[in-house]
C-alpha cells in the first residue's frame, strides 16, 4: 500500500500529460473534420460525374479500411516508400501524422452524415426558396442548415464520442497519449515496472470526458427542439 501511494503522484502526472495529448488530438480532429466533411459531402453530390465518382471512391476507401492501417500508411509511407520522412521522428511529427489521418477518416464519416441530413430536408423548401428569389447557397445556410443540424446531431454525437476513444489508436505510431502513458508503467517508466493499475485508471479519463460531452451534446439537442 505504501508503494502505491508513492507511485500514485508519478502515475497521475504522466496520465494527465498523456490525456492532454489525447484532448489536443480530439479537438484538432474536430476542427479539421467538421468543415472538411461538409466539403466532401458537396463533392460527393456534385452534378459532375468525375468529381462525384472521385469523392465517392475516396469515401468508400476510407470508410472501408481500418483507421489503424491508415495511420500506419500516412506516417510510414512517405519515409519508407518515397524516401522523404516528412513527419520526422519526434512527438510533433507523430502528432501531425495522427491529426491528418484522423481528420481524413472522420471527415469521410461526417460527410455521409451530412449527406443524410441534407437529403432528409423536403425538396419543397428548395423550390419555395427559388420562387422567393433566393440563391442555392442562401437556401442552404438560411433555411436548411439548422434543420439539418437538428437531424444529424444524434449520429454526429455518436461519432464524436467514438472519436474520443479512437484517439487511443494513435499509440500505434508511438504518439504518447493517455493509454501509452498508462501502458508505459507495465514496461518500466520513471522507475515503475510491472504495474498494471495505471492502465485501468485511463478508463476514468475517457469516462469523464465522454460524460461531459454527452451532457453538452444533449443540451444542444434540446436547444434545437424548435425544429421538430
Amino acid at each position: 500500500m505504501d508503494l502505491f501511494f508513492q507511485q500514485f503522484p508519478i502515475v497521475i502526472h504522466a496520465l494527465n500529460v498523456g490525456f492532454l495529448q489525447t484532448l489536443k488530438l480530439f479537438f484538432v480532429t474536430l476542427l479539421g473534420a467538421l468543415p472538411l466533411g461538409l466539403l466532401i459531402c458537396f463533392g460527393s453530390q456534385s452534378k459532375l460525374w468525375p468529381v462525384k465518382t472521385l469523392f465517392r471512391v475516396i469515401i468508400w476507401i476510407v470508410r472501408g479500411t481500418p483507421l489503424m492501417i491508415q495511420l500506419l500508411i500516412i506516417y510510414y509511407f512517405p519515409g519508407l516508400v518515397l524516401g522523404n520522412a516528412i513527419w520526422g521522428g519526434d512527438e510533433a511529427g507523430r502528432f501531425a501524422a495522427s491529426a491528418v489521418a484522423f481528420i481524413i477518416n472522420y471527415a469521410c464519416y461526417f460527410s455521409e452524415i451530412y449527406r443524410g441530413g441534407i437529403i432528409s430536408i423536403p425538396v419543397g423548401q428548395d423550390e419555395a426558396g427559388l420562387v422567393l428569389g433566393m440563391t442555392k447557397s442562401q437556401i442552404f445556410f438560411r433555411v436548411k442548415l439548422l434543420q439539418m443540424i437538428k437531424r444529424i446531431l444524434p449520429p454526429m454525437s455518436n461519432e464524436i464520442l467514438t472519436l474520443v476513444k479512437d484517439t487511443s489508436l494513435a499509440r500505434i505510431i508511438a504518439l504518447q497519449e493517455v493509454i501509452w502513458a498508462g501502458q508505459a508503467f507495465m514496461k518500466g517508466s520513471q522507475g515503475i515496472s510491472g504495474a498494471i493499475w495505471p492502465l485501468f485508471f485511463t478508463a476514468f479519463y475517457y469516462l469523464i470526458c465522454n460524460g461531459i460531452l454527452t451532457i453538452l451534446l444533449g443540451k444542444c439537442e434540446k436547444k434545437l427542439e424548435y425544429f421538430r
